[in-house]
């Protein structure tokens, strides 16, 4: 029986892999940087693992190890030796998954224990684009940016082998039947010896870099001639933007180096799997998923040159019934598919890569095109586990009176909320006068003089009353009420109305947010800038500020990168403008009167001497003459007043005289 290869996907979306043999696992790493292992039997979450560093080193490419390989070291020390059965059986269990990060490491996982076996580092100092596991699982292949090869022994962790193995950046590899060849492809394809290291065939044919290298026989079709284990082989090829999966043969005279014939889809291919030909006269079936979510089937013997383009058998599609408020159907993305190991049954994986739907189905070929209606929606809500309440309700007795937050200045008690019976009672018969709004305002008994004005005490149902409560309680359920806002004012009136004791707990619960799903980054971005804003004063004198914000400053270092100098700049002006607007607002200062009420000239120093000195002579003689009037002007003017006045008391000698 023909053992299905390994489902391989290309850069351009999430990486995913099925584990191999019986496909019982999915690896998918999402936008989100988390590794997620899925059941394909009930598309139940197996293991989920966050990275340390998810959001810098993402995951760039998945590979399961071979079944029945030796165990990697794990980073608890050497352990006890094992019994042959206690082997035999962690073998058959064991399922490491090696994953490549954009920063050049290479982590290994178990899903078996749920945790981190090993890190691979020292070997790239670049994007890692994909990894390969040898057949004895002791080994391992990996290429990268860097235009290198590693081989690694995994149980050392270090770096057994090293070469440059092309001009520009390698971006895929493949290992052959036998463990003796490598196949590598950045713009070209090259056929490498494990023992020499050397180049043994070189293929051209491709415009762009290659994504996806895969062997899909293990025997030459000849039988007749001796095989040394690589002549005679077909592999297949798919590059990045080609539209056309090119098949290779591996000839012994060297002069053939074109593809010898072609697969045509409707988009780039984004992952491939296959079930390899064993026998002449056995078909190599294709599975082929593009970018715009078809499913391509094709099948077809593998029996030399074929010029024309070869279409597909099958295409299959997966759309929405449409029928509740939408009734146009909406289109289903497929993110891969694996053939299962009887070969006449498919497994699709369709939806999104953080909640992917699994589902098997058997293969028909007899129709070219297949489209599978699938309600995506009410699949996910019947998967959703419902959540057990814990919160019981009291049992409350009709007498007892029960206090609850309100209006200001409520002093009548709410009573509890009558039964059924009571409800019947209390309505308005016929006949009967309703009561006025007045007569019910004035029952309610409240103090106008007491309701809470603009400007005053929160209400115990604000959001800042409900942000600080959800902080200390560290209920979700409430930080979720609040944080998800969108309006810009009620966000930053949140923000001012809260205790400063409260602000670093909800940075680190923006911090924790902000490291989920993009779009709830973008929520908590508006929380963050209106923080910044309004608690700038007060962060700036903490003293421990670096190790608080340490974690926030590095994930935003990280999304920012690319415009890190931009963002810098328009992160400072908007802090600027904001503290000038905040300034001119609260400070409500009037426009003051530039024009001066007094103005002193100072005599020029200028003058000559002789000027100083004749005004100086010149006050010095007229200074007795100026008190003399002043004096007489002194006198006539007092005369003149009590004339007026009619109370002169001069002497009557005085008057004569006068007269």
């Amino acid at each position: 029986m023909a053992a299905a290869c390994g489902g391989e996907a290309a850069a351009a979306r999430a990486p995913c892999a099925f584990s191999p043999g019986d496909r019982r696992s999915l690896a998918v790493c999402g936008a989100d940087g988390r590794l997620r292992v899925w059941e394909t039997a009930g598309s139940r979450l197996q293991h989920e693992y966050v990275p340390s560093a998810h959001l810098s080193a993402a995951c760039t490419c998945l590979a399961w190890a071979p079944p029945g390989g030796r165990q990697p070291p794990s980073k608890d020390g050497p352990q006890r030796k094992k019994r042959k059965s206690e082997v035999t059986e962690a073998d058959k269990q064991l399922d490491i998954l090696a994953i490549g990060t954009a920063v050049g490491s290479i982590l290994l996982y178990s899903t078996v224990k749920g945790e981190l076996q090993s890190k691979l580092d020292g070997g790239h100092d670049n994007k890692v684009n994909c990894v390969r596991w040898h057949q004895d699982s002791c080994c391992l292949y990996s290429c990268s940016e860097d235009k290198h090869i590693v081989e690694w022994n995994t149980q050392t962790c270090k770096v057994k082998c090293k070469w440059k193995a092309d001009n520009s950046s390698v971006s895929s590899l493949c290992i052959s039947p036998d463990g003796k060849m490598l196949l590598s492809a950045g713009r070209t394809i090259k056929l490498w010896d494990l023992e020499t290291k050397e180049v043994y065939r070189h293929f051209t044919g491709h415009a762009t870099s290659v994504s996806s290298l895969m062997f899909t026989t293990v025997k030459p079709m000849n039988e007749n001639k001796p095989f040394d284990g690589i002549t005679g082989l077909y592999f297949l090829s798919g590059a990045v933007h080609d539209r056309l999966l090119s098949v290779w043969q591996i000839r012994s005279d060297r002069k053939e180096k074109n593809a010898v014939m072609s697969f045509t889809v409707t988009d780039e291919p984004t992952f491939i799997d296959l079930t390899v030909s064993e026998v002449k006269e056995e078909p190599v079936k294709l599975a082929v998923v593009c970018r715009d979510g078809q499913l391509h089937l094709f099948e077809h013997i593998l029996n030399g040159y074929c010029k024309k383009p070869l279409t597909s058998n099958c295409t299959i599609q997966i759309a929405t019934p449409g029928n509740d408020e939408d009734s146009t159907p909406k289109p289903v993305p497929i993110l891969a598919a694996a053939f299962c190991t009887d070969k006449q049954s498919l497994l699709l994986v369709y939806g999104n890569t953080l909640q992917p739907i699994i589902e098997r189905v058997s293969l028909n070929t007899t129709e070219s095109q297949v489209c599978l209606i699938r309600d995506v929606q009410k699949a996910l809500a019947l998967k959703t586990d419902v959540a057990v309440t814990k919160i019981k309700t009291p049992v409350v007795n009709s007498d007892t009176k029960v206090l609850v937050p309100g209006i200001p200045g409520h002093s009548a008690s709410v009573k509890a909320p009558p039964s059924g019976k009571e409800k019947n009672k209390s309505k308005r018969k016929p006949g009967e006068t309703e009561e006025s709004i007045e007569d019910r305002l004035g029952a309610l008994d409240i103090d106008v003089s007491k309701v809470k004005t603009p400007g005053g005490l929160p209400q115990t149902d604000s959001f800042a009353v409900l942000l600080v409560q959800g902080l200390e309680s560290n209920d979700s359920d409430i930080l979720n009420k609040v944080l998800t806002t969108r309006k810009e004012a009620l966000i930053k009136n949140t923000v001012a109305r809260m205790p400063i004791h409260a602000v670093i707990p909800l940075l680190h619960e923006l911090t924790k947010r902000l490291q989920g799903n993009p779009y709830s980054a973008s929520q908590m971005v508006r929380w963050l800038k209106s923080v910044f804003t309004l608690h700038a004063s007060y962060l700036s004198t903490l003293p421990d500020l670096i190790p608080q914000l340490g974690m926030l400053y590095q994930l935003m270092e990280s999304r920012v990168k690319t415009l890190q100098k931009l963002s810098r700049l328009h992160g400072r002006l908007f802090l600027l403008v904001t503290q000038v607007a905040a300034l001119e607002t609260v400070q409500d200062v009037t426009e003051v009167n530039q024009t001066a009420k007094l103005v002193y000239e100072d005599e020029s120093s200028e003058e000559g001497s002789d000027d100083e000195m004749i005004a100086d002579k010149d006050s010095d003689e007229n200074w007795d003459e100026d008190d003399e009037k002043e004096e007489q002007s002194d006198e006539q003017d007092m005369a003149v007043e009590k004339e007026i006045n009619g109370d002169s008391d001069l002497e009557p000698e005085n008057e004569s005289e006068e007269e």
